[in-house]
């Protein structure tokens, strides 16, 4: 396989050889590589994640009667309020 490099990436490559950190630009890919499976890795955890706090909500909400807007607002400002008071 045979990949084309812009001239900022070329530059980047270089710069790290020069510090003497890597041997290769070849360590270099390598370790790029690594690094991007590794952050897909990490946001596919994510995402799961997310998506069963998702669907524990939505089954919360399946067994909880609904209540009106006013009313939800006003507990989400009663809690923030009790919260402020026990960290004084």
């Amino acid at each position: 396989m045979s990949i084309s490099l812009t001239s900022e990436q070329e530059r980047f490559i270089q710069t790290k050889l020069q510090v003497g950190k890597y041997r290769s630009a070849q360590e270099i890919l390598e370790i790029a590589l690594r690094l991007l499976d590794e952050y897909d890795r990490a946001d596919n955890a994510w995402v799961e994640d997310v998506r069963e706090k998702i669907d524990a909500a939505i089954e919360v909400s399946d067994r909880t009667p609904p209540i009106d807007g006013e009313t939800f607002v006003s507990e989400v400002l009663e809690r923030f309020q009790q919260a402020r008071q026990t960290q004084k």
